[in-house]
C-alpha cells in the first residue's frame, strides 16, 4: 500500500474504530476508490482531508466498508443442508439458539426463521434466532424487514426455495414484507465479530461470506470467537468459497466440505 493509503486507513481504524487491518487490501482499496470518486477528490491525500474534517463522509466510507451482499435463500443447496441441521438440532433439544453473525440487512437470519416455520419437523416456537452486524442502517432496515427489489434482483425467484412463500412474505409488486410471526424469531442487535466479545451458549452460529475479505492471519480469532460462542457439537456454516484454516482445525469436524458446514468437537 502506498503511504497516502495508509495514512486514511490509520485513520479509520485509530479515530472511527474500524478494524481496517483485519481486511484484505484489494477491498479495502476498492471501497476507498469508490468514496473518493463520489466525493471528487483527486487521490487519497485529497480524500483524507475530506474524511478528517466531514462527519458525514465518515458515516458514509463506515457504511460503505460494511460488508453488505446477502439474499434470500443464497445458495439453495447450502439451504437444504442448513434444513437438515435444523431437524436434527430440533429433535435433540426443546430450545435451538441460532446465531447469524454479520447478518447485513436480516435476509439470512429471516430466511432461517422461515425454514424453520416452514418444516413440519421443526418447532419454530422454540428457534430463537440472534442476528448481529456491525452497520447500524442495516440493522435499522433488518428491523423493519421491508425489502425493496431492484430490477437487477429477483426477490421473489430466492424466495422459491420455499413452496408457498407467501405464506411468510407479502409481496407488494417489487416491495417485499416480512410477517410478523417470522419476525418474532428474530432479534437484532450491534456486534463486531472482530472487536467484539464471544456469545455463549448457541447450537447454531451462520457465517456466510464474511472471510473472504479478512486477512489470513486475523480469520483464527475471529473463528475462535465463534467456536467460544458454541456449545460442545454445536454447528457452523460458511461461506461455500471460505475455508475454516488449518489452525482452528482442532476446534471444528467437517460435517460437509461441499456445503462448509462445520461442527465443534
Amino acid at each position: 500500500m502506498t503511504g497516502s493509503l495508509d495514512t486514511v486507513l490509520g485513520f479509520v481504524e485509530d479515530e472511527l474504530s474500524f478494524a481496517t487491518s483485519h481486511y484484505n487490501d484489494s477491498y479495502l482499496d476498492r471501497r476507498l476508490s469508490s468514496r473518493i470518486r463520489r466525493t471528487d477528490s483527486d487521490d487519497y491525500d485529497d480524500y483524507f482531508e475530506v474524511l478528517r474534517d466531514d462527519p458525514d463522509e465518515q458515516t458514509a466510507l463506515l457504511e460503505s466498508m460494511s460488508i453488505n451482499v446477502t439474499g434470500f435463500f443464497r445458495n439453495p443447496e447450502v439451504w437444504a443442508g442448513i434444513r437438515e441441521v435444523l431437524r436434527e438440532l430440533a429433535g435433540d433439544s426443546d430450545d435451538v439458539r441460532i446465531w447469524s453473525a454479520a447478518c447485513a440487512d436480516g435476509r439470512e437470519p429471516y430466511s432461517l426463521s422461515m425454514l424453520a416455520h416452514d418444516d413440519p419437523d421443526i418447532d419454530a416456537a422454540a428457534v430463537d434466532i440472534l442476528a448481529t452486524d456491525i452497520s447500524d442502517p442495516a440493522l435499522q432496515t433488518a428491523r423493519e424487514g421491508v425489502y425493496e427489489e431492484p430490477r437487477t434482483v429477483d426477490i421473489g425467484e430466492q424466495l422459491e426455495f420455499l413452496d408457498d412463500p407467501a405464506r411468510y412474505v407479502e409481496a407488494d409488486g417489487r416491495t417485499y414484507r416480512i410477517a410478523d410471526r417470522i419476525k418474532r424469531c428474530v432479534s437484532f442487535e450491534r456486534h463486531d465479530l472482530i472487536n467484539d466479545d464471544p456469545k455463549s451458549g448457541f447450537d447454531l452460529v451462520v457465517c456466510r461470506n464474511l472471510f473472504i475479505y479478512i486477512d489470513n492471519e486475523y480469520k483464527a480469532p475471529m473463528l475462535d470467537v465463534i467456536a467460544t460462542s458454541l456449545r460442545p457439537g454445536g454447528y457452523l456454516v460458511i461461506g461455500k468459497a471460505e475455508t475454516i484454516p488449518p489452525t482452528l482445525k482442532s476446534a471444528f469436524t467437517v460435517r460437509d466440505p461441499r456445503l462448509r458446514i462445520y461442527q465443534r468437537e
